[in-house]
């Protein structure tokens, strides 16, 4: 049972880059920063005035009735497209699977804070009987996920996993975990977030977590860089399409590579500061590449967490040394793509997946962006300002979380 080989078979993807997993694809390759000034709403009260937000797409034709999409808190309206988009990718018949054993794992970290925010002024300044009665569905960070289910009609697990920036990491992992125990045949799974609104930027900036470099947009997010000043959310969803390797070779699917390993450990030291020796991230690595029996030296590419916070960049340098040892700084690459996108908090782990897909797929590394001047803690090959031609077999995704949630996702090029 527990032989069961796990492979990805469809990705979905919409980021501040691009509207789809290409544009979002070539935009890491390129180096094109997806942040700029925020237009969805008045930042100009605020420290951090800058985001990768999500602009001019429309949800409405990807929702069956497109009634649903304004009944939908923007964290859904991304996770509902992206999980269309993976079920075209995959080119999988609902009506020619056995929909009791596919199931939905798309989680978020947040959920439906726009909602929460604007029901609860109506509720001040409205009176309780003009509060929406899709508030509550709108709001919780299941409904996503329960909504992709009747989209399909897919009877199998469903859940949704919150561990703020490691829940697309837990989604995509626990999926693997229920597909190779036997319970399902293939699970959507991945993340969805829509913070960037005044409630999000109040408290993020409040804990003086963003960077406020308002000034160079592009050049804000800055991970591994001395002068790197904090994170800049971001906003978007990822989903791909997990699938036991027999039925997915049985429909004929495509196989972009396969998933082997999966790592979950906490940190238990402190509600948002990284474990500064880097110990709870090195368990997941380690559990990762335990689960997908390879030796670190065998990891080709790393997707890193990577921030850009002054403490978090350290701490993780210091756990892929802990997990990785020699490799670490004998031909490992590690970038992070949160240099492009920002931070994308829930959905965050689900693009970068893709990301070491397609580095698989196309043998390119895509680069870490700013990193002008590496701090002297920070001395891996993060592969500064441009992509990188390089054959990559295996790579790992990383994804911490507040709590000290981590989470490590190993994929490696798909072998018959």
């Amino acid at each position: 049972m527990f032989e069961r080989r796990v492979v990805v078979t469809g990705i979905g993807a919409i980021s501040p880059l691009g509207h789809d997993y290409a544009a979002t694809w070539e935009g890491m390759k390129e180096g094109r920063s997806g942040v700029g000034t925020i237009e969805q709403c008045d930042a100009s009260p605020f420290p951090c005035q800058i985001a990768g937000e999500v602009r001019g797409f429309d949800p409405k034709p990807f929702y069956r009735n497109p009634k649903d999409a304004r009944r939908s808190d923007r964290y859904a309206q991304f996770a509902i497209p992206a999980a269309r988009m993976a079920m075209e990718d995959c080119g999988m018949d609902p009506e020619k699977v056995d929909r009791t054993r596919i199931g939905v794992m798309v989680g978020s970290g947040i959920g439906g804070l726009r909602t929460l925010v604007e029901q609860h002024s109506v509720l001040l300044e409205r009176g309780p009987s003009r509060v929406s009665p899709f508030v509550i569905p709108m709001m919780i960070s299941n409904i996503a996920t329960g909504m992709i289910s009747m989209e399909y009609g897919f009877g199998g697990p469903n859940m949704a996993i919150v561990t703020a920036c490691a829940t697309a990491n837990n989604s995509v992992g626990e999926a693997w975990r229920i597909i190779k125990f036997g319970d399902a045949d293939g699970i959507l799974a991945g993340g969805s977030e829509a913070s960037i609104q005044g409630m999000g930027l109040a408290g993020f900036s409040n804990m003086r977590a963003l960077s406020t470099r308002n000034d160079e947009p592009e050049r804000a997010s800055r991970p591994f860089d001395v002068d790197r000043d904090g994170f800049v959310m971001g906003e978007g969803a990822g989903v791909v399409m997990l699938e036991e390797l027999e039925h997915a070779k049985k429909r004929g699917a495509q196989i972009y590579a396969e998933l082997a390993g999966y790592g979950v450990s906490a940190d238990a030291y402190h509600l948002s500061a990284p474990s500064p020796d880097g110990t709870g991230p090195a368990r997941a690595m380690r559990m990762a590449m335990k689960h997908a029996k390879v030796n670190p030296d065998e990891i080709d590419y790393m997707n890193a967490h990577g921030t850009s916070t002054p403490l978090g960049d350290i701490a993780e340098t210091r756990a892929i040394k802990v997990a990785c040892g020699d490799h670490a700084r004998n031909g490992l690459l590690v970038s992070s793509t949160k240099s492009v996108t920002g931070h994308l908090l829930g959905a965050a782990g689900a693009v970068e997946l893709m990301a070491c897909i397609m580095a698989i797929r196309d043998g390119v590394v895509p680069p870490t962006i700013n990193l002008d001047n590496p701090d002297p803690e920070c001395d891996l090959d993060y592969v500064p300002h441009e992509a990188r031609e390089a054959k990559v077999k295996i790579a790992l995704s990383n994804g911490f979380g507040f709590g000290g949630h981590n989470a490590t996702l190993l994929v490696r090029a798909f072998e018959d």
